[in-house]
């Protein structure tokens, strides 16, 4: 039994048939990602979100993906990495998430194909603290293109909304602020250090409890500043669906590969959820807002 402000999406058995029409081997694929990229036309993705399984041990619905050496990673990376360059538009971005541990594989296989414009860090402030290290407590997010001068990037869209605590004034005026009923606050341009993402938990309607699941807030920067609206967003790791959730309610087309049918089944009850909601917390009127504004 659950809490009962525990909001953690789950599929019910009786769902399955209905979800299951869904998985329909076009916006949501059942199948191995590198089989299934076959299938897939070149130069279809305007945007790509990769969220591979990092090089750690994790099991994935039963299915448990096993550490291996630096060489040997970057072999499974580049086993799929390359097939996936050619579904990318000649326009298009990617984005790869990692940690520290297999952040330095993934710059290395990723400039062998596109170049490489940042690297984004963000704080996941969730996790349990190490008795002889430091918590990790940061991941990162290559940002690549196939052609360097020739890229669609947003800055208007992904703009920051920061609580001013040294208000300015310039002839008794606000200066780069402006005063609301909630509060002073500052718009800024975005960074490369993102400390304003919450981890899903229990509370959040966006949960699941799938092990490895991106803030819906944390895809919603990605496909802003990457995409425009209609465009094609790919994602050959959809595990729970947040990548193709956000896109949809960003008015955005979706395709994503997953291999676990549970994991599939619960993307589609998320996708299924976002025709009624298509809030994305902490995205509110046009811009980002820090983490724990209410907002």
């Amino acid at each position: 039994m659950k809490a009962p402000n525990n909001r953690t999406i789950q599929v019910q058995e009786q769902e399955k048939e209905i979800l299951m029409q869904m998985v329909d081997g076009k916006s949501i694929i059942h199948g191995d990602t590198l089989s299934a990229l076959s299938n897939l036309p070149n130069g279809f993705a305007n945007l790509i979100i990769v969220d591979p399984p990092y090089n750690l041990a994790k099991d994935f619905g039963g299915k448990k993906f096993t550490p291996t050496s630096s060489e040997q990673y970057e072999n499974y990376l580049r086993s799929w990495f390359h097939p996936l360059c050619d579904k990318l538009a000649s326009n298009g971005s990617l984005y790869m998430c990692g940690d520290w541990r297999c952040s330095s594989s993934m710059q290395r296989v990723i400039e062998e194909r596109l170049t490489i414009l940042n690297r984004i860090t963000w704080q996941r402030e969730k996790g349990r603290g190490a008795a002889h290290n430091w918590k990790n407590s940061m991941e990162d997010i290559w940002f690549a293109v196939k052609n360097p001068n020739d890229y669609h990037f947003d800055l208007e869209a992904v703009k920051q909304r920061r609580r001013v605590l040294a208000p300015y004034r310039q002839d008794g005026q606000p200066k780069d602020w402006e005063e609301t009923q909630d509060g002073r606050f500052r718009t800024t341009c975005p960074s490369n250090f993102w400390d304003d993402i919450s981890v899903p938990f229990w509370s959040m309607p966006e949960n699941t409890d799938h092990p490895t699941q991106k803030p819906e807030k944390l895809i919603a920067k990605l496909i802003l500043a990457s995409s425009q609206e209609g465009d094609m967003v790919f994602d050959p790791f959809l595990g729970s669906g947040t990548t193709a959730v956000v896109a949809k309610k960003l008015g955005r087309r979706y395709c994503g590969i997953e291999l676990h049918l549970d994991y599939c089944l619960l993307a589609a009850k998320r996708l299924l959820l976002a025709d009624e909601d298509k809030s994305i917390q902490g995205y509110t009127d046009g811009v980002f807002w820090e983490r724990h504004s209410g907002k």
